[in-house]
């Protein structure tokens, strides 16, 4: 019988250990990966004790428990606006919550359970500018986004044309190009902006306009044609409202900035 070199052995090893981690890491380690933002306060920030904290963080967590995982299970992992379809395509993570807008074109890629949350497009300005009443006073203005985030592409299509955007790679970046007066306002989901606002030493700094640019219907990411798991988190999104814990995780986390959130959307609650 020929014995194998070495060297053979050696791939036939890597590849069965590959082969071993493929689709199926995940259940084998015990853990579950789930995508978040890391940089987003009340929404999914990950503190600088390594704990994580945020609305998106709280039913993500819940949802978890419901599939059979608890908290010490849990591998959060980050994700950017731009990169969200990517990380669930090729199995990076079960599935992503991470302030994630519904809409056709990432349902091209990917399927949503939800939605759980209803949030609006809005403004965040300096709290001594008085110059931006609404959506239209931008065209004169410069305005911070995040790539791959739908908000400054509805501003420039649709909402003010001639505004200058600057897009960075994370909302906390425009938060502090928005202090230091490189740009005049920031524009993504108010719950979003609502968090930077409230933040500790952020108080008086910056304010909401008050817009209602669009509607945005956050859905849990999950890779396509997973009914049966996108099913499990639909039921686990509607056990959370019925039984309270998403008013209370929403309080928890945009109470102190007096957010006036919208009611859990309809399909999650008893209103159909």
């Amino acid at each position: 019988m020929k014995v194998p070199q070495a060297g053979a052995v050696a791939v036939v090893i890597a590849l069965a250990l590959t082969t071993s981690g493929c689709g199926g890491g995940d259940e084998a380690k015990g853990t579950l990966s789930i995508g978040i933002k890391f940089d987003q306060p009340g929404i999914g920030l990950r503190e600088a004790d390594g704990t994580f904290s945020g609305f998106d963080v709280d039913v993500a967590t819940y949802v978890a428990k419901q599939l059979g995982y608890t908290p010490d299970r849990i591998d959060f992992k980050q994700v950017y606006s731009n990169d969200r379809e990517l990380l669930i395509q090729y199995n990076e993570v079960k599935f992503v919550v991470a302030s994630y807008s519904v809409n056709d074109k990432r349902k091209e890629k990917v399927d949503f359970a939800g939605p759980y949350f209803l949030a609006h497009q809005d403004l965040l300005v300096r709290s001594d500018d008085n110059t931006i009443a609404k959506a239209e006073d931008l065209n004169t203005k410069k305005l911070c986004s995040v790539t791959g985030s739908t908000s400054a592409e509805n501003v420039k299509n649709t909402l003010a044309p001639k505004a200058s955007v600057l897009e960075l790679g994370s909302y906390t970046e425009c938060v502090i190009a928005l202090q230091d007066r490189l740009v005049d306002a920031i524009t993504t989901d108010d719950s979003i902006l609502a968090g930077y606002a409230a933040k500790k030493g952020n108080e008086g700094k910056f304010k909401l306009t008050g817009q209602k640019l669009s509607n945005e219907s956050y859905g849990i990411g999950l890779k396509k044609g997973d009914k049966d798991l996108r099913a499990k988190i639909d039921a686990a999104l509607v056990k959370m409202v019925e039984d309270g814990s998403w008013e209370t995780a929403v309080k928890k986390n945009f109470g102190p900035a007096n957010y006036k959130y919208e009611p859990a959307p309809r399909g999650l609650t008893s209103g159909g």
